[in-house]
């Protein structure tokens, strides 16, 4: 476990380790929605492929199901709590993430989704929801990405990257 957690967090892997594929997609949902676990999605999934071989392809469902319902759930956060959070959140980058939103729809979406950590994703999928983008924009990208079926992706969904769908 990476030294770098608070206590909190690292309670909250300790229980999610101990739940096997439920506890993968907690921490995959929190990550992608909430709060950041850096990494930790990705050497739980390790680490229980490794245990159970056999089980892989239900543990990377799980951690896709997670991050990408974890997305849902920060998309109409942001549908709701608007473009003030946005700006505060975003700072220097919320013009910019903005108009890549607004431009660029689903492909801007998909290149956010495969860009390497630690691109901020989050802000890609709060911009969509604060500007009201369709949330199938943010879906397709995110579950193809988190589910490592795209070239560059991460196996899991990375820190700060919800890689969300629907």
């Amino acid at each position: 476990m990476p030294a770098g957690l608070n206590a909190w967090k690292q309670k909250v892997v300790a229980f999610a380790s101990g739940l096997g594929a439920p506890g993968l997609f907690l921490i995959s949902f929190l990550d992608s929605s909430i709060l950041t676990f850096p990494i930790i999605n990705d050497l739980l999934l390790i680490e229980l492929s490794i245990v159970h071989p056999a089980r892989m392809p239900l543990y990377a469902l799980m951690a896709t199901s997670g991050s990408v319902l974890g997305c849902v759930l920060l998309y109409f956060i942001a549908r709701k709590g608007g473009e003030a959070i946005f700006h505060r959140k975003a700072g220097d980058h919320a013009h910019a993430i903005r108009h890549w939103v607004e431009r660029n729809g689903f492909v801007g979406m998909l290149i956010a989704a495969l860009l390497p950590p630690p691109t901020p994703f989050k802000f890609f999928v709060f911009a969509a929801g604060v500007f009201e983008d369709f949330p199938s924009n943010t879906s397709a990208p995110t579950a193809a990405s988190a589910s490592g079926l795209t070239p560059g992706s991460n196996p899991t969904p990375a820190p700060c990257f919800c890689k969300c769908g629907l």
